[in-house]
């Protein structure tokens, strides 16, 4: 998750699709105009190191064109051959 919150920042779109789960995953990251400031992790749930899947609550700062805001969700995740996958946003 921090990871992908890091490459949102800095706009590492290659990095963003390569952790897109594939049943997901868009053919580009759509274009932002949002300045990515701060992660702050609210939950996880699952996740361990003997667990497939996982979810994470999490709120991230930016500031727009408009001033501050901040996007909260929870995403979920699966691992596949050891490594992490963002799939998507999930309800509750």
């Amino acid at each position: 998750m921090a990871s992908r919150f890091a490459a949102f920042a800095v706009g590492d779109d290659a990095y963003l699709l390569a952790t897109w789960h594939a049943s997901t995953r868009p053919s580009a990251v759509p274009p932002s105009e949002l300045q990515w400031r701060r992660l702050e992790v609210v939950d996880v749930v699952g996740g361990g190191p003997f667990e497939s899947s996982g979810i994470v609550e999490f709120r991230a700062f930016y500031r727009s064109a408009s001033g501050p805001g901040s996007l909260h969700e929870r995403s979920r995740f699966v691992r596949e051959d050891g490594r992490w996958f963002y799939v998507d946003a999930v309800e509750g």
